[in-house]
């Protein structure tokens, strides 16, 4: 069984939500080049402690060694949680994500359970449909879209 994501007070989660925001991803990502892409939020850091402070207050997650590929590159960590948990966590984190993550975030929300059996057949209409959903995700990039101007004040519930 999964571990459950925690609940997070507002300021935890604006907290991770800046930190995914800047130094995060929300990502589809295939482990395998023939399987189906996964949903994974990830945070990479060289400050190991900011990643335990991270997967301590979710509760879930993991934090795995970044391969340096050069003597002049400073060891680094990633945090990784995927699918249902990723999920959960961005259900509490998305008011307060400012960049285009945040539209990744809402689409993902929407529409990524529905479009993800969990035994993993699709019929094909599905095949179909999750196929357009990866598509439309793939193309939000960076500054590609205007973003939503809701400000949230201070620590106030979304």
């Amino acid at each position: 069984m999964y571990r459950q994501v925690h609940k997070l007070s507002h300021e935890e989660a604006a907290y991770i939500a800046g930190i995914i925001d800047g130094e995060g991803t929300i990502s589809l990502s295939r482990r395998h080049r023939a399987d189906n892409r996964q949903f994974v939020v990830s945070i990479s850091s060289i400050e190991p402690q900011l990643l335990e402070y991270i997967r301590r207050t979710i509760g879930a997650g993991r934090i795995t060694n970044k391969r340096t590929y050069r003597t002049n590159h400073t060891p680094s960590v990633t945090y990784v949680i995927n699918n249902r948990q990723a999920l959960a966590l961005l259900e509490q984190v998305t008011p307060y994500l400012r960049t285009y993550k945040v539209l990744r975030a809402q689409l993902v929300l929407r529409d990524y359970l529905r479009l993800t059996p969990r035994n993993g057949k699709y019929t094909i209409i599905q095949l179909r449909e999750r196929e357009a959903f990866v598509e439309q995700f793939l193309r939000i990039r960076q500054a590609s879209q205007p973003l939503p101007q809701e400000p949230v004040s201070q620590f106030n519930s979304p």
